[in-house]
């Protein structure tokens, strides 16, 4: 018997943050060590943005393609040890809370 494709949904998962000038080398060099990381989420794309106007803001896109059941299950994930390792390697680095939004096109 032929399994039934699972459905694909395409997310934009957006990060704002504020980080001290002159630190973005250890974030620039922290998304590059996450690549293998980001493709948990299936097909991912990731982009670091740094506001021109004000260095100090960042905006992280990264646009990934999973299956329905996985997004339906983000709490299970967000209790996932690799995401919760992640996670606080984020929290460590950032003075404050980053703004967090998943996006779906429409």
């Amino acid at each position: 018997m032929a399994k039934k494709r699972a459905a694909k949904v395409r997310r934009t998962l957006q990060l704002r943050f504020t980080l001290p000038a002159g630190e973005t080398g250890h974030l620039v060099a922290m998304i590059k060590a996450a690549t293998p990381f980001y493709q948990m989420f299936g097909s991912a794309n990731v982009r670091l943005m740094q506001n021109v106007d004000d260095p100090a803001k960042f905006i992280q896109e990264i646009e990934y393609e999973s299956t329905e059941d996985w997004e339906i299950n983000r709490q299970k994930i967000a209790g996932d040890l690799r995401m919760q390792t992640y996670l606080q390697a984020w929290r460590a680095m950032l003075p404050g809370a980053p703004e967090i939004d998943v996006y779906q096109e429409v």
